[in-house]
């Protein structure tokens, strides 16, 4: 299986976000972030990217006679590159959308389910707008904010920082309309 056929499902991209930021992770530790996935299922996707080398084994411990994995992110596994994109499909690109999205989904009602959870002190945000844009303008915006993100993207788990989920979607909303 391809990074793009591995990393193109929603299960599969949710234990991708929950193994980031350096962590190593148990399949125990996956179960209980991930209670609405069944063991079984987890099992099954966490086999495939560990088979496909988006995920490691960086330890093995022997607990009560069984052997407990301990997996890491392999990062330059974890993401599409810009030749796998551009060779992607339109239908492609709606798979990768709908598990994008439904991902998404789940983590947010993951986040919504928890005691105490306070979008508004949590600065939770999804807003949506329309912005008119050049080519080049388009291009400017989104290199600032790979920027912005690049300049927080190697910060490490530590005390006093919490993991924030960031999505960015662009794309066209219609042709152009002949403007005078």
């Amino acid at each position: 299986m391809d990074t793009l056929d591995l990393l193109l499902h929603p299960v599969r991209l949710r234990i991708v976000h929950f193994m980031s930021g350096g962590h190593t992770r148990t399949t125990s530790d996956l179960c209980a972030r991930l209670p609405d996935i069944p063991k079984t299922t987890l099992y099954r996707h966490v086999g495939l990217l560990v088979e496909g080398g988006v995920l490691e084994v960086a330890d093995e411990q022997r607990v009560q006679g069984a052997v407990e994995r301990h997996y890491q992110l392999h990062r330059d596994r974890a993401a599409i590159d810009a030749a796998s994109a551009a060779s992607m499909s339109p239908d492609d690109h709606r798979r990768g959308f709908a598990a994008a999205m439904a991902a998404l989904l789940a983590e947010f009602n993951a986040y919504l389910d928890q005691e105490g959870a306070d979008p508004t002190a949590d600065s939770v945000g999804y807003r949506q707008g329309t912005l008119w844009l050049s080519p080049d303008e388009l291009a400017e915006m989104i290199d600032g904010l790979r920027n912005v993100f690049a300049a927080c993207a190697g910060n490490k788990p530590e005390a006093g920082r919490n993991p924030h989920l960031v999505s960015a979607i662009f794309f066209p909303t219609e042709d152009q309309p002949s403007l005078p």
